[in-house]
C-alpha cells in the first residue's frame, strides 16, 4: 500500500545541498524523540540489514552523538554529529562527519551541516532537513555512497516504528 505521507528529496547542485521533507503520522513530541534519543535512533537510523549502534550521546548544544552503522558481517562505519543549536520540538542543527570509534574525524570524507525543522499540523509532523556540503563534489560523494536510498529507507523504518 502506497503511503499518502509527504516525502520529497531534492538535490540542489547549485548550492551544494540536499533538502528532505518527510511527513509522519504522529505528533511532534514522538517524532522529535525519534530524532533525538539514541535508544530510538538505533531502531531506525540505519537502512536494513544494517543497524545503528550508539556509543555515546549528549543531546545538548555543544554535545555529540557518536554512533556506528553495523553491517550484517559486523563491519562498522562510525559517524559523529556535533549539536550546535537546539530548540526543543522545533529544530536542531549541527555538523555530521565520518570518524573512528573514538570520535576522531576522518579528513578523507566530507562533513555536512544539518538543519532539522519540525512542525505539527493535525497530528501529523513534517520534518524538513537541509543538508549543506562544503562543495558540490562532497555532496556528490555522499550521493554516490547511496545516501538517498539509505536515508529514504531509514525514514520508512521510522514510519513503521511510529505506527507500532
Amino acid at each position: 500500500m502506497k503511503s499518502n505521507l509527504v516525502m520529497n528529496f531534492v538535490v540542489d547542485k547549485e548550492n551544494s545541498k540536499v533538502l528532505v521533507e518527510r511527513e509522519f503520522a504522529a505528533p511532534v513530541s514522538k517524532v522529535w524523540s525519534a530524532f533525538t534519543e539514541s535508544q530510538i535512533l538505533d531502531q531506525w537510523w540505519a537502512p536494513k540489514p544494517w543497524k545503528a549502534k550508539t556509543k555515546s550521546q549528549d543531546f545538548t548544544e555543544g554535545g555529540t552523538w557518536l554512533y556506528s552503522m553495523v553491517g550484517p558481517d559486523g563491519t562498522e562505519h562510525w559517524s559523529l554529529f556535533n549539536y550546535e543549536s537546539i530548540t526543543p520540538e522545533k529544530n536542531f542543527s549541527g555538523q555530521d562527519a565520518f570518524c573512528d570509534e573514538n570520535g576522531v574525524v576522518n579528513p578523507d570524507f566530507p562533513t555536512s551541516n544539518w538543519s532539522n525543522t519540525f512542525s505539527e499540523r493535525d497530528q501529523r509532523t513534517t520534518v524538513s532537513i537541509e543538508i549543506n556540503y562544503p562543495k558540490m563534489a562532497d555532496m556528490e560523494k555522499f550521493l554516490e555512497m547511496g545516501f538517498q536510498e539509505g536515508f529514504t529507507q531509514g525514514l520508512e523504518q521510522l514510519d513503521e516504528l511510529l505506527a507500532a
